[in-house]
């Protein structure tokens, strides 16, 4: 048995987990926090064997998309007069970072 997690953008949470479960995936969400743009996240949990994993990721990369977004930089002076903005930066988000791991042992109490 596996255990696949998968950190997914908030927008796109609710499209992986319903075509998780058209295909008879359970799923566990916790609300996470991404540390780069602090924005946020939903880490899902999927408990399957290991011949459908694959299925799990494919589901997962095909309902999770990468976007493109602005973030303020501000710079600071060096004589400590304050921050003067700067241009913004322009960096993709979104998509999905998948782990999976083995799963030593398995309960249902």
């Amino acid at each position: 048995m596996k255990l696949v997690l998968a950190i997914i953008n908030r927008d796109d949470t609710r499209a992986v987990t319903i075509n998780l479960t058209k295909k008879g995936f359970s799923s566990t969400r916790l609300a996470t926090t991404g540390g780069f743009l602090m924005a946020g996240n939903e880490t899902l949990l999927v408990g399957v064997d290991e011949e459908k994993v694959q299925t799990v990721i494919d589901i997962i990369k095909e309902f999770s998309h990468s976007r493109k977004q602005l973030i303020p930089t501000n710079t600071a002076t060096e004589a400590g007069y304050g921050y003067f903005p700067s241009a913004p930066v322009e960096v993709t988000v979104g998509g999905a970072t998948i782990f999976v791991v083995d799963i030593e042992r398995f309960e249902r109490v």
